[in-house]
């Protein structure tokens, strides 16, 4: 009698099947997923594999689909807030004003949100249960982009963009934009978007101060590859998986 692949000498074959655990991710239907392997598109911990009795504990295993990492643990959670001007970047506070923990408190999951915004800073803030993934998201030395707009007094001199490229001192060091643009200006008023990788506290409005343009509003609306889009404020919603796999490809996981 021929074996039966993953069993031996009478013990039950460990793990699930791979093309089990990517239709439970939502990847793709069996069958697709089965399609994906054989065109050689999944890896497992790094090794590419097209056998279909394949097995993996998804507890463990690093999988990736067309080189982006797949989310297999169904206790993590990640969310996306759209934080409303005034509210706390906390999970609670003891003089009961509006914070972060308010929104989640009825959740089993144990959330954390990931860095802060200042409660007049509006946008997105991201939570979540995962503690490696928010470990390196707020590490300095993973540099992940963050993208913010910013009402300032306008008009917006010609040079301001290639200053902040090139540095601007703060009493804590100098820092740098990733990148600079003017989206409307006019005499009075001016909205810029900047995208810096800094972590520091208060680090746009400080900048902003410095080279004379203080601000007036401040929407941080993009981590990574995750965007704010039209979320309503004060909403939460899950990550999708481009999402996801996007915060894994910033910070090396």
């Amino acid at each position: 009698m021929s074996e039966v692949p993953g069993r031996r000498h009478g013990v039950e074959p460990t793990g699930v099947r791979l093309q089990k655990v990517l239709s439970q991710a939502g990847v793709a239907s069996r069958r697709a997923a089965e399609e994906m392997i054989a065109e050689g598109r999944v890896s497992v911990d790094g090794e590419v594999v097209q056998q279909m009795g394949r097995r993996i504990d998804p507890s463990v295993a690093v999988v990736r689909v067309d080189g982006s990492r797949v989310e297999l643990r169904d206790d993590v959670v990640h969310l996306a807030l759209n934080k409303p001007r005034g509210m706390l970047s906390t999970m609670s506070d003891d003089r009961g004003r509006e914070c972060v923990g308010d929104l989640v408190a009825g959740r089993d999951s144990r959330l954390f949100h990931v860095g802060r915004l200042d409660a007049e800073t509006e946008g997105l803030l991201l939570l979540t249960n995962d503690g490696e993934l928010g470990h390196r998201l707020m590490h300095p030395s993973f540099e992940v982009p963050k993208t913010y707009l910013a009402e300032v007094p306008g008009p917006i001199p010609r040079d301001l963009g290639r200053r902040m490229r090139d540095g601007v001192q703060l009493i804590d060091g100098v820092v740098k934009v990733d990148s600079f643009k003017v989206i409307d200006s006019n005499a009075g008023r001016a909205l810029i978007e900047l995208v810096l990788h800094e972590g520091r506290k208060h680090v746009v409005r400080r900048l902003l101060d410095e080279v004379g343009h203080p601000v007036s509003r401040l929407v941080r609306t993009a981590v990574a590859g995750v965007q704010l889009g039209s979320q309503r404020p004060g909403t939460l919603r899950a990550l999708n998986r481009p999402e996801l796999a996007s915060l894994y490809e910033a910070v090396g996981l």
